[in-house]
């Protein structure tokens, strides 16, 4: 089989690229501001999740309210079907 279509393995020695310190320093601003972001994000999902919840249980009250009410009522309870008359 041919290895030459392998890439060559990365060494760990001493010839591994160092971060300058204005790149650390700008990864962390990166990071923070990824965290910020994440816990907006976190803080709208709560939110919506609340909204979601409240908005169900008024459409699961008014369905409950609904079919309560229906079942009360009584005016075809009397309701006598007409004399069918013959001709």
């Amino acid at each position: 089989m041919g290895n030459t279509n392998l890439k060559p393995k990365i060494s760990t020695g001493a010839q591994d690229p160092v971060l300058k310190q204005a790149e650390l320093d700008y990864m962390k601003i990166i990071e923070q501001k990824n965290r910020e972001r994440v816990q907006k994000l976190q803080q709208i999902s709560r939110r919506n999740r609340i909204t979601g919840f409240a908005i169900g249980a008024g459409v699961f009250s008014i369905y409950l309210y609904s079919i309560f009410a229906v079942k009360q009522e009584t005016f075809l309870d009397d309701f006598n079907e007409p004399v069918k008359v013959q001709q």
